[in-house]
């Protein structure tokens, strides 16, 4: 029953994800990339729980296995509050990426951790991506056999029969399961989605609040009402590789979620879906909840674990990257724990290039207790080659790598670089046009300046290599540290190259993954690079046959350096 001082009865589901989880950005954020982004899930959850709580509201929170795993007790402190907990899958991926027994044993597992968190088995499902009836419908049959008593993922259209418009009970192999898809408003020339999220976000507000009370005065169903909980987070980081289109999607009006939140939730009675239905069962904790954890196992240490470990520093020059530096910490933490079990202890320097932004304060906040950090400040603004030529004049050990803030390449893979810096080699450096590396996602006029140089460079060097301008490399400290250097931008990443191979030096190539920077914009000027490599070209060619070389002094000299003074190592 309805109270009598409410319009109506909705049924309020919350989608407990992450802004990097969305399926808008599925093609930019990799999976296995997931625990690197500063993770917001949580407090986000928490504000939308307290605002349920302001108006004794109560929902049904879909939620990603990959969550309840890496939060169990932000699970139990859902159910604690009264809220069911339901499965969203355990990755956010779409039917598309799935096959039937693959749906399956994600479903299962989503389930699993679940009951893990919270003593209960999820009692209803929402897919990552809307499904369509006909095509979708063997959904039903699978999640009927695993138990579940509801679904709500499918997304009407104008062909869809009207029955099949508002919840009804569907008959599967495995007995009748209900099916509340979501709401649409009938167009007579298709349907518009009204049902909250996206929808009512980017609509006029004054439409999409008269199609809700139509349906509550029409339809003998609750109005099926959802959100997601970063709808609720107007300052969640913005992923700057991702289209016009994706932003405006995404970001567009995300502070108008929470006073149309206000609105229904006073003014609607709001429930979850099982206790629509009857059939939410009782709160039981599980066991490892909090303050009852299991002890550990003793970790068994091998002999490896105790022999010296080969010391390595990794140098990451950075202007203006305040956006990227959380996901870099977060990235670092895990290339340091590879490099160990691999053999290696790693030290990190960091170069602020005299940053406009905070780079300077936030690097001293984020890696303040980190033991193994140093930060230099310059005095003003060289350019990448003299933040990486900075970092390996001030490392201590005779191993460098150089990486970019932006982590476009996967730092993980120095694992794989660093036993190639052998015997005469002075430079490793990864290449993305490598036959056996790769690109994705980055735009068709940059591969085709960057091939086009390349091609410029094989002509002149002595090394052909596939790539020369990357920074993600592994250097021999004593071929590097003395070099001049006239060049200290991007084009400075080249010519230490270049003075190398000139020099007699081998280099070794290693294929790469090429990613599109996610957090941030470039600082290249296209055309004054091009141009800059042209240039630097010329004075290479005289350098290699004519033993040419302009006598220009070093123009980053050390002195000109700041260290900062929370700098440890």
């Amino acid at each position: 029953m309805t109270p009598d001082n409410k319009a109506g009865r909705h049924l309020l589901t919350v989608l407990v994800e992450d802004y990097f989880h969305v399926g808008a950005f599925e093609k930019l954020i990799q999976q296995r990339n997931w625990q690197n982004f500063e993770p917001r899930y949580e407090q986000n959850t928490l504000k939308a729980l307290d605002l349920l709580d302001r108006y004794n509201a109560k929902a049904t929170f879909f939620v990603l296995g990959w969550i309840a795993e890496q939060s169990p007790d932000l699970l139990r402190e859902i159910a604690r509050r009264g809220h069911e907990v339901a499965s969203r899958g355990f990755y956010h991926r779409g039917l598309n990426n799935l096959t039937s027994d693959e749906f399956r044993e994600d479903v299962r597992r989503s389930a699993k951790a679940i009951e893990a968190a919270i003593g209960q088995s999820p009692q209803g499902y929402r897919a990552a991506e809307k499904l369509e009836f006909g095509k979708d419908d063997w959904v039903l049959d699978v999640l009927g056999k695993e138990g579940y008593a509801y679904d709500a993922s499918f997304m009407p259209n104008g062909q869809t029969a009207k029955p099949r418009r508002a919840a009804f009970r569907a008959e599967t192999d495995a007995g009748h399961i209900w099916e509340f898809p979501y709401a649409t408003l009938d167009l007579a020339v298709g349907v518009l989605p009204i049902s909250g999220g996206n929808y009512i976000r980017q609509f006029p507000y004054t439409l999409m609040r008269k199609a809700v009370r139509n349906w509550s005065r029409r339809e003998e169903q609750p109005f099926p009402f959802y959100f997601h909980v970063w709808e609720l987070d107007p300052e969640q980081p913005r992923i700057s590789a991702a289209s016009q289109m994706t932003r405006l999607r995404h970001y567009r009006k995300l502070d108008k979620m929470e006073w149309i939140l206000h609105e229904n939730l006073a003014l609607y009675d709001n429930v979850g879906i099982a206790d629509h239905l009857g059939i939410k069962a009782a709160f039981a904790p599980a066991e490892q909840s909090r303050g009852s954890l299991p002890h550990a196992s003793p970790v068994e240490v091998s002999a490896a674990d105790l022999s010296p470990k080969t010391a390595v520093t990794v140098v990451i020059p950075c202007y203006n990257e305040a956006e990227a530096l959380p996901y870099l910490a977060n990235t670092l933490r895990s290339v340091e724990t590879r490099l160990a079990q691999g053999g290696y202890s790693t030290n990190f320097i960091f170069v602020d290039d005299k940053s406009k932004d905070e780079t300077l304060e936030l690097l001293e906040t984020l890696f303040a207790e980190w033991d193994n950090v140093r930060i230099i400040a310059h005095k003003r603004n060289w350019g990448v080659a003299a933040g990486v030529l900075s970092g390996i004049r001030s490392a201590r050990t005779e191993v460098v790598c150089s990486m970019d803030c932006d982590c476009t390449y996967d730092p993980h893979e120095l694992l794989r670089m660093l036993p190639l810096l052998t015997g005469d080699v002075q430079l490793v450096t990864a290449s993305p046009y490598h036959k056996d590396g790769g690109v994705r996602n980055v735009p068709g006029w940059r591969l085709f300046l960057s091939k086009g140089a390349s091609f410029l460079y094989r002509r002149v060097l002595r090394s052909k290599l596939d790539t020369y301008t990357s920074c993600f490399r592994v250097y021999r400290r004593s071929a590097f540290a003395d070099m001049e250097i006239d060049e200290t931008g991007f084009l400075g990443v080249a010519e230490m190259l270049g003075r190398v191979d000139i020099a007699g030096g081998e280099i070794v190539e290693f294929p790469a993954v090429l990613e599109v920077r996610l957090f941030g914009l470039s600082k290249m000027k296209t055309a004054k690079t091009v141009a800059g490599h042209l240039k630097l070209l010329v004075r290479l060619a005289k350098m290699r046959f004519f033993g040419n070389s302009p006598a220009i002094q070093a123009s980053m000299p050390a002195e000109k350096l700041q260290v900062s003074n929370t700098s440890t190592d």
